[in-house]
């Protein structure tokens, strides 16, 4: 699904298109409606800048169990892949 912003509300805005989708990542992310790597993804920042994004407007990261365990199965992919290379 594409979403499409009239110039006209950009210009009234007085923002980017680039800066209208940062500001909607960070809003989903803030209500917990996404993940962190999608809000990134949303972006179009990699993860680092966006949580640097996020640091400079003091806005927290909430990372859960579920967070966790997530990051642990994509280090063990990870760890699977690169021992078969």
């Amino acid at each position: 699904m594409s979403l499409i912003i009239p110039d006209e509300v950009l210009q009234a805005a007085r923002m980017t298109e680039d800066e209208v989708k940062q500001e909607l990542a960070i809003l989903l992310f803030q209500r917990e409606k996404i993940t962190l790597g999608q809000a990134a993804d949303l972006a179009g920042m990699s993860l680092l800048q966006f949580q640097m994004l996020l640091a400079s407007r003091r806005i927290p990261l909430h990372y859960d169990v579920a967070d966790f365990e997530q990051d642990l199965k994509t280090l063990r992919e990870l760890n699977g892949i690169e021992g078969r290379q």
